[in-house]
């Protein structure tokens, strides 16, 4: 019996391929077992290939891997699609009742199921449910208790009517019941549950929470994937806490509002993807110019251009790190799960308000439309801590003002750090432009006052070289000559790849770091290895680029850039070619 199980369903953008993988991730969620999704789908609303795939374990899974246990195919292409995933024992459900199905066989080796899902469906009351059918049947496959798809189902349905709830759970127990009564087989998956309780969550929905919790009020966006999820979780949620949601006519009006709400005092934020964090690199120069404590979340996805909308990529880091016309100072973090999506997401606000910047949020696909389970403690709210930075009040403002009484909002300091004064500050009004300024905001061309203002905002990004930490998160042995870094969503498929390596005899440290600009130097830990290997997905090696730059030492580059993440097993064979081990292919279990 495998120790995790790997479970997929496919079929056509529209075939609600997305509402039924949720159902079921959220059903072993909460019969407490850990769970792993991931997304393939096309960007248009229907037609095309997509599928939903949820690999579940007892104990912690973090990747996805080369290896499908159980599939629903609702087209003939789902199988060919997942063909090299499959293998002996693989189930197979399909419907044989269905034209495009007529003429399908299982593959050798394999099980195939023929339960007529749209005919049961009508059965419980409507052909819409036959995703549901093939759940039950699923269930069977699996040794699933359906009681806890009961819950899922009426967690989902529950505002549809007790009916909607009845006809659901009818279609599941009429596709158990078929594979019970039809098949007479063991099938070798048994899924445990645990009394364990999970929270179940996405990258996109983890930055919605974090800002939340980190006192943001205010999120002006323009729907695009894949950081439409981070909006649509804000939507209603922010308003219990007095904040408010504005979907803008574009990128450019939606940076430019939450500038408007940020000058004003307010936690303010949007989030694109990559053609809208090029819309917005003209106003990202006024953020920096006027200090202007903004948070910018870019979910990366292929490009350029309009590239694949529903596909993996790291390809905006050097926009991240040097877009924008000038010389811009700027904070770019990347978090490296999904729990840190909302702890770095916290961190990113306090950041853009303790040094008066723009912080980048660095997310991609993989990680925002990924669902994985925490125990609820990962996110702690007694442990968020709220960071405004030099906010001056009435009774300070006299320390920030010149011989004529007048406030400085960007005043000369050492550490690059002005005071900030609220709207409504007694003896606090000021103004801030986008042109040179001197320190009372005022238009300037003075070449010497020019010099004195660009050196203090730079020096906001050498204080927090000194003052934050850093570090980067450290995996695998302390002590081995190989040595792997890579940053963003790669880091749980590379966990899990050091831990098949671990059983081959193959030792790797590993580095993931989260902190992107400025970053740690990783000089001395470049020079202890004997070789450096960075994991990125993207095609230029963008990270690797950095790192050399920084460390004057030449790195291996394991690339990936065909829209497909990295998987674990993949990933630790990759690996042993990069590092020069022989030896068999590394499996998953």
């Amino acid at each position: 019996m495998p120790e995790d199980l790997n479970w997929a369903i496919g079929g056509e953008a529209g075939d609600g391929i997305d509402s039924t993988g949720k159902i079921f991730a959220q059903a072993l969620s909460r019969a407490g077992r850990h769970v792993f999704t991931s997304k393939d789908f096309a960007s248009r609303i229907r037609g095309g290939y997509t599928a939903y795939k949820v690999r579940t374990s007892v104990d912690r899974v973090q990747s996805v891997v080369d290896r499908l246990d159980v599939l629903i195919a609702l087209t003939e292409r789902t199988v060919e699609e997942n063909m090299d995933e499959l293998h002996e024992g693989s189930v197979i459900i399909y419907d044989g009742e269905r034209t495009m199905m007529s003429e399908f066989e299982a593959p050798e080796g394999m099980i195939g199921l023929d339960v007529p899902l749209k005919r049961l469906a009508e059965e419980a009351g409507g052909a819409i449910v036959r995703n549901i059918v093939a759940l039950g049947a699923a269930c069977e496959v699996a040794e699933f208790p359906i009681e806890n798809l009961d819950e899922s189902l009426e967690k989902r349905f529950s505002n549809k009517g007790e009916a909607i709830v009845d006809t659901n759970k009818e279609a599941a127990r009429l596709g158990q019941e078929y594979v019970q009564e039809e098949y007479d087989h063991e099938f070798g998956y048994e899924l445990e549950t645990t009394d364990d309780d999970y929270v179940l969550l996405n990258g996109d929905e983890a930055i919605g929470m974090g800002a939340i919790a980190a006192g943001c009020r205010f999120y002006a966006g323009y729907p695009i994937t894949p950081a439409t999820d981070v909006m649509t979780y804000l939507t209603g949620r922010i308003d219990d806490f007095g904040g408010k949601v504005v979907q803008a006519e574009d990128e450019l009006s939606a940076v430019n509002m939450a500038l408007g709400a940020a000058r004003a005092g307010a936690r303010s934020m949007t989030a694109t993807s990559g053609p809208g964090i090029d819309l917005m690199a003209e106003t990202f120069g006024l953020v920096a110019t006027s200090e202007t404590p903004l948070v910018i979340c870019d979910v990366m996805r292929s490009g350029p251009s309009t590239g694949m909308p529903t596909k993996q990529e790291q390809g905006d880091l050097d926009m991240a790190l040097y877009g924008g016309h000038g010389e811009i100072p700027r904070f770019v973090v990347a978090p490296t799960t999904i729990s840190e999506c909302f702890w770095k997401t916290v961190e990113a606000f306090n950041l853009a308000e303790k040094y008066q910047t723009p912080v980048y949020i660095l997310a991609d696909l993989a990680m925002a439309v990924t669902e994985r389970t925490f125990p609820p403690e990962a996110f702690d709210m007694d442990e968020v801590e709220i960071e405004r930075g030099k906010v001056v009040d009435e009774e300070t403002i006299d320390e920030w003002q010149n011989d004529a009484g007048q406030f400085q909002p960007h005043a000369i300091t050492d550490d690059g750090v002005s005071p900030r004064a609220f709207p409504g500050t007694s003896e606090g009004a000021h103004m801030s432009t986008g042109l040179e300024h001197d320190e009372l905001g005022r238009r300037t061309e003075d070449t010497d006052m020019r010099v004195e203002q660009v050196d203090k905002r730079n020096r906001k990004v050498e204080t927090a070289r000194e003052r934050e930490d850093r570090s980067p998160r450290e995996f695998g042995d302390p002590d081995s000559d190989n040595l792997v870094v890579s940053w963003g969503s790669n880091e749980g498929a590379m966990r899990e790849a050091i831990d098949l390596l671990e059983t081959e005899g193959v030792d790797v440290r590993f580095l993931s770091v989260p902190y992107l600009f400025p970053r740690p130097d990783l000089t001395a830990e470049f020079e202890s290895a004997d070789t450096v290997v960075v994991v990125e997905c993207n095609a230029t090696g963008q990270f690797a680029d950095a790192l050399e730059h920084d460390t004057l030492q030449r790195v291996e580059r394991l690339n990936k850039y065909n829209g497909v993440r990295f998987k674990a097993d993949e990933l630790a064979n990759d690996l042993k070619q990069a590092l020069g081990v022989a030896g068999e292919e590394v499996e998953a279990e």
